[in-house]
């Protein structure tokens, strides 16, 4: 089974883990559970070495460290994937690349639209751009091995630039002020990262230890601590170890799959998904942030990225993957609209960090929606396409 394979079918569970995580969300949010579980999330954690210490909030501890080892999982593959994959030859990146550009500008132009001249909504404006591979790769999964696999394979390459472009906003609009010293000493980090690379070292325990001080620099820098998990995969070797042992790079993409799926993932949906219910009605939706982000995910992703792709292929730019018609190119554009994991974490970045506490309910409400519109509508039409092409 090759490395793409194994993603996909741990991706593909992972989902169906993060929609258990999300109605457990729900259930704790809206029960006799809430104090609990609210008083979970606020717990203080302490992490002391002498006078250097780390206080947060469980929550925060999450969105932080957490998903600081998702987006070095994500770091891993992007950088074989340049390499050997997918993205290593520049006839393959093209259509996905601008599918991938459409896809988060189309979304982030509609959220901006309708919430343009709030300046604490427009914080959000990112939160539609992002695409839930997990999730996505769930829902394919429901429809079995009729999905041709160049369709997988599209969808793979654009949930990573996707991630590449979350990674570059993130870092762009969503970093505090900086910390020189901070700032040095995770520049000191990536130095040791480097003459560790060059000198052929192949032992996961030395880039860990300093990824985990590039990590704490970039925490107290400004510059969110997630991006640390990027920086460290960028070092991280891909040539063979002593005896012809498996690259570290693969070794630790291969360990980290199922803890991120199946832990890490799950963790931060429940952690952060708890949206309370109580007096809900649909003009909470036609709220300008939810309404952004649900019309963000559900029209402007379909939009952009199908509309790139058209143009694309009609104008000679590029072709359309081996035996995947524009009905199934639609649906997987329709798919992309499920922003679920990535959507909440910018979420937590603009408003929950930003002090903007008023818009976070609403806002876990378009994402939710959003997605779960995106999620059914691009099923159903998969699974129309591929009947068709059956007949």
């Amino acid at each position: 089974m090759s490395v793409i394979q194994k993603f996909m079918r741990l991706e593909a569970a992972g989902g169906f883990l993060l929609v258990g995580a999300l109605i457990l969300a729900l259930i704790a949010k809206n029960t006799s559970l809430n104090p609990y579980y609210d008083m979970l999330l606020a717990t203080p954690v302490e992490l002391r070495i002498g006078s250097f210490y780390l206080a947060k909030p469980l929550l925060l501890w999450v969105n932080d460290a957490l998903m600081a080892v998702f987006f070095f999982l994500v770091g891993l593959e992007l950088k074989r994937e340049v390499l050997t994959g997918q993205l290593s030859s520049v006839s393959n990146i093209v259509l996905p690349a601008l599918a991938a550009v459409a896809g988060i500008a189309v979304p982030a132009l509609i959220y901006t639209a309708i919430n343009y001249g709030d300046p604490a909504a427009m914080k959000g404006w990112a939160i539609p751009a992002a695409t839930d591979i997990a999730f996505a790769l769930g829902v394919i999964s429901l429809l079995g091995k009729r999905v041709p696999a160049a369709l997988k394979l599209f969808l793979l390459a654009v949930a990573i630039i996707d991630d590449i472009g979350a990674i570059v906003i993130i870092a762009i609009f969503y970093s505090g002020d900086l910390s020189v010293w901070m700032f040095a000493l995770a520049g000191l980090a990536m130095v040791v990262l480097f003459v560790l690379n060059r000198r052929g070292v192949t032992l996961a325990t030395p880039y860990i230890l300093v990824g985990i001080v590039l990590w704490v620099a970039i925490l107290k820098s400004g510059i969110h601590a997630t991006l640390a998990g990027i920086l460290l995969a960028m070092f991280i070797p891909n040539s063979k170890g002593a005896e012809g042992e498996k690259p570290l790079l693969l070794r630790l993409e291969h360990d980290l799959h199922g803890t991120v799926a199946f832990v890490i993932l799950p963790v931060f949906a429940f952690a952060n998904a708890g949206i309370s219910l109580a007096g809900l009605s649909f003009s909470d939706l036609l709220s300008p942030v939810p309404l952004g982000i649900a019309l963000g995910l559900a029209l402007g992703k379909q939009l952009g990225i199908f509309a790139m792709v058209w143009v694309a292929v009609k104008s000679g730019i590029a072709r359309l993957p081996e035996n995947v018609s524009w009905l199934q190119m639609y649906g997987l554009s329709v798919l992309c609209g499920i922003g679920f994991t990535m959507s909440l974490f910018i979420s937590s970045l603009a408003f929950e960090q930003g002090g903007a506490t008023t818009v976070v309910m609403n806002d876990r409400l378009g994402i939710i929606v959003g997605s779960l519109v995106s999620a059914v509508a691009g099923y159903v039409i998969l699974r129309l396409s591929l009947q068709r092409r059956a007949e």
